[in-house]
């Protein structure tokens, strides 16, 4: 199932990056995801959500580090980051958290076609409102039980699926608060990041699970990156894979160009031209990259 356009051609389509578990790869891909949409000539904003580790926010300030010492221009999104309220009653912190998230959706969503959000790897109420905002959530997982376990709960002996587990309900829980809200659906996809290249026993188990439960929660699957060292070196210096003709070191080994394409296949699976149509003046970069 393709994406469903919840916005009109005049706001933002908000793309959540969710997972309730650290180390699944959920900034990085928020970093190439909006960089790869700025390339292809659409506007984007992004917001952090992951205030104690921040590592969008760290992210991008590497990247302006960069543009400022070599002086160069690399197309970078409106960046706004939110903390957590230190509010003395949860109510008062909720309600603040609320208004700052609202504001910040309004500020981009008037100059923006699509908005990243970048949440943290816990439970918070931040990131349940974030997620009922969503026209798009996002969940990297990494190919293990226990990434699957977030998913649905398994009996493991003989591999059957007993009902869905805590981020899978939460989202179903923020699918009926956004339709309550006003009308909306949220399309879920879930990448399977640093899977195996080998055929093992559990890549088979974890991929047929992974389509039933897929039936049930009502997300659809879709390729995700691999377990390559050129993603840490990326965040060091501020840039993603679709920046690589412009950084002065040159040259693309094997490893970067497939992990450009793992890229460009989520790109692919997002369909912003569906959702926004083409942008009026494409980038040439992302044709030459």
């Amino acid at each position: 199932m393709k994406n469903i356009d919840n916005t009109s051609k005049n706001s933002a389509h908000i793309i959540v990056f969710g997972n309730e578990k650290g180390g699944s790869g959920k900034s990085t891909t928020a970093m190439h995801t909006a960089i790869a949409l700025l390339r292809l000539g659409y506007r984007v904003g992004t917001i952090d959500l992951d205030a104690r580790q921040g590592t969008l926010t760290r992210y991008l300030k590497k990247r302006f580090e960069y543009i400022t010492r070599n002086r160069e221009h690399l197309p970078s999104p409106a960046h706004m980051a939110i903390e957590k309220s230190q509010r003395e009653s949860v109510s008062e912190q909720k309600l603040e958290e609320e208004a700052f998230l609202i504001m910040a959706l309004e500020e981009l969503g008037h100059v923006c076609d699509f908005i990243i959000i970048d949440t943290p790897g816990t439970d918070s109420f931040l990131s349940r409102l974030a997620h009922s905002h969503a026209d798009t959530i996002i969940t990297p997982m990494n190919d293990s039980f226990i990434d699957l376990d977030l998913l649905a709960s398994i009996e493991m002996q003989n591999y059957e699926i007993i009902g869905p587990s805590v981020y899978s309900q939460m989202v179903e829980d923020q699918r009926k608060v956004k339709n309550k809200r006003d009308g909306g659906y949220i399309d879920w996809i879930v990448m399977r990041n640093r899977m195996s290249h080998l055929n093992t026993n559990n890549n088979r188990i974890i991929t047929k699970l992974l389509g039933e439960i897929s039936k049930l929660a009502g997300f659809r699957l879709a390729p995700g990156f691999g377990e390559r060292v050129v993603f840490k070196e990326m965040f060091l210096k501020g840039l993603t894979l679709l920046d690589l003709k412009e950084d002065q070191n040159g040259g693309l080994t094997m490893s970067q160009i497939s992990a450009r394409q793992e890229v460009r296949n989520l790109i692919m699976e997002i369909a912003p031209e569906q959702i926004k149509g083409y942008p009026e003046q494409e980038s040439k970069s992302w044709k030459t990259a």
